[in-house]
């Protein structure tokens, strides 16, 4: 049996289209990845909030399990929409690498740095943090933003630890945020594998129940509160709790709550800010 892979065709995301390849392959079973350019990918200068909503990275690989052209599309689950696509579901997620937020170019965060990023929940927290921090947007894959970090003479970027971490980019990491600092995006460190509705077990092997568990319940808060890449909205859960946030872009308050169910924190959050 040939299992189509859908998977976007910068560096990273055909090193976790490989590395769900590897998982899925067994006796029998052959794995053929399919490159795609979504649109996130082919504009790489406007903002994010210039695009369109979140899901920039995912249409057209949603597109192509729904006309069939592929079986499983392999997501950064950070970029998923917050709510499922009709017709379509996440079977497994592989098990969760570090969520955090790694610091470039600097070993912590000093007043008065410029740091590059195109993220609204990061900018927010950042400035949060330090608010005489001068945020620069950038957007591009990890190679791209690491070189215009050097060429653009800023002081830091922010990118996710786990795709440095994936492409054996570790060393580039000079700070790990806590996610007490800096709470991480809904499903950020993990990979998901979504399959046409009713073909999960196409992928159920490979799953991991408790990264599941805890993306599910980051995914269904941001949902309720309505976030995504275009407001300051984040949910992070560390196994023995969900935390969820709500802020300003330019980092003037943030509203953050723990508990343990999604629609009750996403309630108090809402609350909060009305």
């Amino acid at each position: 049996m040939l299992v189509r892979v859908g998977t976007r065709g910068s560096r990273l995301a055909l090193t976790q289209a490989e590395l769900a390849g590897e998982r899925l392959r067994r006796p029998g079973v052959e794995i053929a990845l399919v490159p795609m350019t979504t649109a996130g990918d082919r504009d790489r200068t406007r903002p994010f909030g210039e695009l369109g909503e979140r899901g920039v990275f995912v249409k057209e690989l949603e597109e192509a399990l729904l006309d069939g052209r592929i079986d499983v599309a392999v997501h950064s689950a950070k970029d998923m929409t917050s709510t499922a696509t009709e017709g379509l579901a996440v079977g497994a997620y592989l098990q969760r690498e570090d969520p955090r937020d790694a610091l470039c170019g600097a070993e912590s965060v000093r007043p008065g740095m410029r740091i590059g990023t195109a993220s609204a929940r990061r900018r927010a927290q950042l400035l949060a943090l330090e608010p005489s921090l001068v945020i620069e947007p950038l957007r591009g894959n990890i190679d791209t933003r690491l070189r215009k970090r050097v060429e653009r003479h800023l002081d830091a970027v922010v990118l996710a630890a786990c795709g440095l971490d994936r492409l054996g980019l570790e060393r580039e990491i000079g700070y790990r945020f806590d996610p007490e600092e800096l709470l991480p995006e809904a499903g950020q460190g993990a990979l998901a594998l979504q399959v046409r509705a009713g073909e999960e077990p196409l992928v159920a092997a490979v799953g991991d129940g408790e990264t599941h568990r805890r993306v599910e319940a980051e995914r269904a808060c941001v949902a309720l509160v309505g976030g995504g890449c275009l407001a300051p909205v984040a949910a992070f859960h560390d196994g023995a709790r969900l935390t969820a946030l709500v802020a300003d872009e330019d980092g003037a308050w943030i509203e953050r709550r723990s508990g343990e169910d999604p629609q009750a924190l996403a309630r108090e959050l809402l609350a909060a800010v009305r």
